[in-house]
Formats: structure tokens, sequence, C-alpha cells
């Protein structure tokens, strides 16, 4: 039951002084960044994990619909993977062109818990994070979550074990609430997927299990500065903390971002439908993949996975894998002094509302290589480019590893000051403050999730510099 005598609008428990000693605090109470490296392997070795790739004939309980062609699972939970067709026009009012595709999507309805644990230890804020294996991971093991379930794990679907924690995120008694927002997914695989992104703070005592550490701020920052030690699911729920705001003056007011963010959705006339995987135009399956005629975007794979420290220890499924390594930016600028980043007004086939925000650059170059002068995507060869000097953060970080294989891409923020990147930017882009992103993602489908994950290794940026 809610509180039933008035509450502070702002959350008083969260206090820029506590988020900051946080931030500034790199040896934590539990485990030093130091011997992190050492730990995370040791939860390797104390778990057996494999990942093999097996034809679709080996899937236990998944198959292809005789008809559609879809693959689901037998339980029909979970999620399957169907077709989609997309035709999108960029303005109806004008003379944009049409574009048109057709893709393998995810279909997953349920919405899953993606929830971080926080509690002060010794008077600094620490967040309870959990060294998950997941199938497509590169390198399996990652840092995620206090819990990361779909709906069918934590209910229990595939009848494992229970979800450790997750009395803290659901059901009375829990903690006090930090964050609770649906986000998207990614909106090139997934059909319009959303999960809950939590952070909540406690003063219980809790226990603290095998496979799980307590971090500060300040140490999950330096974290982040590292190739592929953070997973998705926590960089996107770190986006949503409520990091002290400036006052800062933007060259959009809010007003005017939501009125140009509203703008971008009425002009984008997009059509997204199911359609069957069988006979999918543009796509080929065999018996080990369902892939593009012309060996670009992804690929949907198969495998059957060993992980000794998961609710199921094993089991098989579909995975997506992307063809090439991605490369995802921020343009950064200052304008009298005040810094901004230039946004996309983005459309990708699975969104609930047409568009939302993303990086100035999103794309795997390769599927873009055959492109010459004003075909190729805009800023991507701005970023591609960029004296080293100016590149201000970059990182290898992956995508979700329990749907995409080996999905990766750098993660970079570029100083724009200097380059040939206008101030009055071309329509869908926009230059806005991190402070704006910040008050943004307290709001569900305005950030896509790579837009998150910038907006995470952003704050962890400035968190470092402190």
């Amino acid at each position: 039951m809610l509180p039933l005598v008035p509450q502070p609008r702002e959350d008083a428990k969260l206090s820029a002084d506590r988020l900051a000693l946080s931030a500034a605090t790199t040896g934590g109470a539990h485990l030093a960044t130091a011997g992190f490296a050492d730990w995370l392997a040791e939860r390797g070795r104390a778990n057996a994990f494999r990942v093999d790739r097996i034809p679709f004939a080996r899937l236990d309980g998944w198959s292809f619909h005789d008809t559609t062609g879809n693959l689901r699972h037998r339980s029909g939970r979970f999620f399957t993977v169907e077709g989609l067709h997309v035709t999108e026009r960029g303005d109806p009012y004008g003379d944009g062109p049409y574009a048109e595709w057709h893709q393998p999507i995810i279909k997953q309805p349920e919405v899953g818990i993606l929830g971080i644990l926080g509690k002060e230890i010794d008077g600094v804020l620490h967040f309870l994070m959990q060294a998950k294996m997941e199938p497509g991971n590169p390198n399996l093991l990652q840092l995620s979550p206090t819990v990361q379930a779909t709906r069918s794990n934590y209910t229990k679907v595939h009848q494992g074990a229970d979800v450790k924690y997750l009395e803290h995120f659901v059901g009375p008694g829990r903690g006090r609430i930090v964050a609770d927002v649906l986000q998207s997914e990614h909106g090139s695989w997934f059909f319009r997927k959303s999960n809950r992104n939590m952070i909540v703070l406690t003063d219980d005592d809790v226990p603290l299990l095998d496979d799980f550490c307590w971090l500060t701020l300040g140490q999950i920052a330096e974290l982040l500065h590292q190739d592929n030690v953070i997973n998705m699911d926590s960089r996107t729920v770190l986006s949503c903390l409520p990091v002290p705001e400036t006052t800062a003056d933007a060259l959009l007011s809010d007003a005017q971002l939501l009125s140009w963010i509203t703008g971008e959705r009425s002009r984008h006339d997009v059509h997204a439908e199911r359609v069957p995987l069988a006979g999918l135009p543009g796509w080929r399956r065999d018996e080990m993949t369902v892939e593009h005629e012309e060996g670009r975007y992804f690929k949907v794979v198969a495998v059957a996975v060993e992980a000794g420290n998961r609710e199921v220890t094993g089991w098989t499924q579909p995975l997506f894998e992307p063809v090439g390594l991605g490369v995802t930016a921020f343009l950064t600028r200052t304008f009298e002094g005040i810094p901004h980043v230039l946004v996309h007004a983005r459309v990708e086939g699975g969104f609930l509302d047409t568009v939302e925000l993303g990086p100035t650059v999103q794309y795997t170059p390769g599927n873009y290589a055959h492109l010459r002068g004003t075909s190729r995507p805009a800023f991507l060869d701005t970023v591609l480019d960029a004296p080293a000097d100016r590149v201000r953060y970059e990182a290898v970080h992956s995508e979700e590893g329990g749907r995409f294989l080996n999905a990766e891409s750098r993660y970079l923020l570029v100083d724009a000051d200097g380059l040939d990147v206008p101030s009055d930017p071309p329509a869908g882009y926009a230059w806005v403050t991190p402070d704006q992103l910040t008050w943004l993602v307290r709001h569900g489908h305005y950030l896509n999730v790579q837009a998150r994950t910038l907006l995470a290794c952003l704050n962890a940026s400035a968190a470092r510099a402190r």
C-alpha cells in the first residue's frame, strides 16, 4: 500500500552528496577495483560454462512452425522469431522517400525486471552486482544487475531455481524506490519489447551470495572504461540514476525539446507488420542459419548452453548474431561553455512509438561499405575518421547476451569542436544537454538502449573527471 502521508517530490534518500561520495570512492568495502578481474575470473572457474553452435534440428523444445516458419518454443512462452515487414515515409507532408525492408524479429511480449539494489556500507552507497553468464556474451561472464529476469524466469516456467534477491523488487516490504521505468529493448531486433528498469535502496541486512559483489559508483565507473565487463542490462539501469543536475541553459528548452521529439514522431509514417518467417523476402534458411542473401546485417543461429550458476543449468535456444562490429557514438560539443550531445531521432521497426532518441551514429560500418558520398549514413565517417585526441571515451561493449551472440559495438564520445559538424544540424538531429537526457530517461521510450548506454558512460566519465 502506498504511504498515506505526503512524501517529498524529490528523493532525499538519494541526495547529490551521497551520489557524489559513492562516485568518488574507488575502493569498495567488499572488493577493491584492482582485485575485480581476479574475482570475476574466480567466479568463472567456480562454474562450468560452455556454448556450442548447433543445427536447428538439435534445438530441444524449439521448432519451425509448419505453415508460418516462425521459430517458437513448445511451451508458447519465452519468445518467438518471426518476420517483420516495415514501410516508412520520412515526411508525410513533403517529398521524403519511402523506405521498405523485411527482416526476422524477436517477439517477446512479457516484461522482465532489471533491478539494481543499493545499500550504504561504511557510510558509502554501494550497489549489488551479479557475475552472470549469458550465452551470447563474447567472454560469457559479465556484471549484470542484481536481478535480471524475464517473467518466464521469475515465474519459473522453466522449472528452475528461484531468482535471487527478487523480493527486493516485487511484492510488499521492498525498499525505497529510486527509479522504476519501462524502457525499450533493441528496436532493430525486438518487436515492441520493454523491460522494467529499477533501482531500489534498502537498509536491511542483505546476505552476500556467491557470484554477487557490492561496488561503489566510482568502481562501476572505472569498470565501464573496460571492454565487455558491465553488461547491457546494467548499463541501461545505471542510466536511470538521478544524477545531480545543473541549472545550465541548453540550446533547446525542455518544452522545445519535447516539441521537437513530438514533431519527429509525427513526421515519420511507419508501418511495422509481423509476417511469416517462411519465405521472407531477401532472407534464406539452411540447417544452421537464417541469413540475409547479401551476407549483411545479422543471422539467426542456434546454440546449446551449459551454465552451472544459472536457474537452469543447461538448455538450447536461438540467438541473433550480427555481422561485424558496430560503431555507436555521441558527437559532443560545447555551446557557451555548456556541454551538449548530438542525438538522432531514430526509426527502428520494433519501436513502440515510431522513433526514439538514439546516438549520433549507430551503425555497423560493414553494412554500408558499398555506399559512397551522401548515400552513406550521416556523421558515420566523421566518427570513423575522428583524430585520437578528439575521442573522450572509447570501450567495446556487448549487447544483450541472452538473445544476441557476439553483438559488440565500439562505444565512443567524440569531441566535435573544430570538426565539420554543424551547430544547426540536419533534420532528425538535435543538440541536447546530458541533463536533458537524464531528465528524459526518467520516462519510458524516449532514449533507445544504445543512447542509454552512452548516457551511463557519459556520467561515468564525468564522475571519473571529478
